[in-house]
């Protein structure tokens, strides 16, 4: 293996680690203490368990958490109503709704009811404009920390040539205005891209967000390229199963210049962003200087 394993797991500990040293510093010198609401509606098992991980990191580096669990039959009127509420209540600087909702509830309406300037995940319309157009905006979590992890390793990424493979809300388009941002050369290739392998062969940055098992062989990745691996997809291993990736791992790594691993990767710089995004958010609302490498 030649390829440089891009550390997730330690580098959401960093990034949290800062994180609690901006937020002792907030509350020493302002007495603010960020607080995220984070809301779950219904009992889906893997949302579950993203809720307690969240509310366990969010504790964890001295920030308040506020964890409304609802009945899977709550209506829109009563979610919105709790939205509007914590819109309004000065003690919570960050609002994430965790997807997916249950069917009978509009997730565009719950996200556009959300306060810009509290929407930590950067879903909503207008920060998806902001983000668009190169302004200030909340940028989505996981973007956000495959743009720290690939800054951590290269510094400049100016001119880089950067393949993002899916063309989701949650991470692909993001990512590819992020990469914009950083002066990239940037394709958005998906399903209906012609000669797929051809593209990715040609990106110094390669990032793979289609949620299709170890589809990208390592004869695909250019040699020395970074490769950014978002999938997270459970597949059989005899009368188990494992974790993979959207790129074939072992393959990849012998050409790749550097590669995250699944798990352990992209996955754990998605809590550890929604931390750092709620820090900025606290910031931008009491009009405080932002912390310097938490953002964009």
């Amino acid at each position: 293996m030649s390829a440089i394993i891009l550390d997730g797991k330690a580098f959401a500990g960093r990034v949290r680690a800062r994180v609690a040293e901006h937020v002792a510093q907030l509350h020493a010198d302002h007495g603010i203490t960020p607080g995220l609401a984070v809301v779950l509606v219904g009992e889906d098992p893997a949302s579950q368990v993203y809720v307690r991980s969240k509310g366990k990191q969010t504790r964890e580096v001295g920030m308040a958490s506020f964890e409304h669990r609802l009945d899977a039959t709550t209506s829109e009127a009563e979610l919105l109503g709790l939205i509007a509420d914590l819109n309004a209540d000065p003690q919570i600087n960050g609002i994430l709704v965790q997807l997916p909702l249950p069917a009978h509830l509009d997730s565009d309406l719950v996200i556009a009811a959300i306060d810009p300037a509290k929407d930590v995940d950067g879903f909503h319309i207008s920060n998806v404009g902001l983000l668009g157009t190169g302004q200030k905006a909340m940028v989505p979590c996981t973007p956000l920390g495959c743009l720290m992890m690939l800054r951590d390793h290269h510094g400049s990424l100016s001119g880089l040539d950067a393949v993002v493979v899916g063309r989701s809300n949650i991470v692909g388009k993001p990512m590819a205005q992020l990469l914009l941002g950083e002066s990239c050369t940037v394709t958005i290739a998906h399903s209906r891209t012609r000669d797929l392998d051809q593209v990715c062969r040609r990106a110094d940055i390669l990032i793979a967000a289609v949620g299709r098992p170890e589809m990208i062989p390592g004869d695909w990745v250019k040699r020395g390229a970074s490769v950014i691996d978002v999938g997270i997809n459970r597949i059989a291993d005899g009368d188990k199963t494992r974790l993979v990736g959207d790129v074939h791992f072992e393959s990849a790594a012998q050409v790749a210049g550097a590669i995250t691993p699944v798990p352990g990767g992209v996955g754990p710089m998605t809590i550890a962003c929604l931390l750092a995004n709620t820090l900025t958010a606290t910031c931008r609302l009491h009009g405080l200087p932002e912390p310097e490498g938490l953002t964009v």
